[in-house]
């Protein structure tokens, strides 16, 4: 990639791995903007939510019969998961899943176009399919490291550890086969794949630095 003219680099990465803060400190190291505080800050000005409510209702699963259930039996407005009441009272909609999930892609090309950057998550392989100077890395590690690295990260245990790592690998790869058809694990999605293991995050940076310049 040419890294004299506008570029991005997007990290896929598994829980546990160390790709997100790989995908911070790469930014740095290149001196570019990191996307991800910038996108859930834009997304939150935009619809008024927090993060852990963007997040919530993102992976929310689509149910006819859940959407049927709230036209025809009414509920207290405070127990329906699609309102939001104010402390002064005031009730509004929450968007869709959709709705977020559309103007999160909007948002990621937008902070792309205005210039280099680096994107950790967002299906930014997928998103940005179509930027011309790209580079798609995707961090990888043993389920076992990953779940040590948890433990030590979110200070779990080793059965809660587990259970974290299994259930966002799941997750995040469910997510991404519904909203783009394509499994993250897929490798032919990426430029890069790189093993964590044994290495550090610095390690990990300066082996994506050493590719970008190759």
């Amino acid at each position: 990639m040419n890294t004299k003219e506008k570029f991005v680099v997007t990290i896929s990465r598994e829980i546990g791995s160390g790709g997100h803060t790989v995908g911070k400190k790469l930014a740095e190291k290149l001196g570019v903007h990191c996307s991800d505080k910038e996108l859930i800050r834009r997304l939150m000005d935009q619809f008024n939510l927090d993060a852990a409510e963007i997040e919530r209702i993102k992976g929310e699963k689509k149910s006819w019969l859940n959407d049927f259930i709230l036209k025809v039996a009414p509920i207290p407005l405070d127990q329906n998961p699609k309102l939001k009441i104010s402390p002064s009272g005031e009730v509004r909609h929450l968007p869709e899943a959709e709705d977020l999930i559309q103007a999160e892609r909007d948002i990621l090309r937008s902070i792309a176009a205005e210039g280099s950057c680096v994107v950790v998550g967002r299906s930014g392989f997928e998103v940005l399919k179509d930027f011309p100077n790209k580079l798609d890395v995707f961090i990888t590690a043993p389920r076992e490291s990953r779940i040590k690295r948890v433990m030590v990260k979110q200070h779990l245990n080793e059965e809660d550890a587990e259970w974290v790592v299994d259930s966002v690998d799941k997750t995040r790869d469910n997510f991404i086969r519904r909203m783009t058809g394509k499994s993250r694990y897929d490798l032919r999605n990426y430029n890069l794949v790189i093993n964590s293991d044994g290495l550090t995050e610095d390690q990990v940076v300066d082996v994506i630095l050493q590719y970008m310049h190759a």
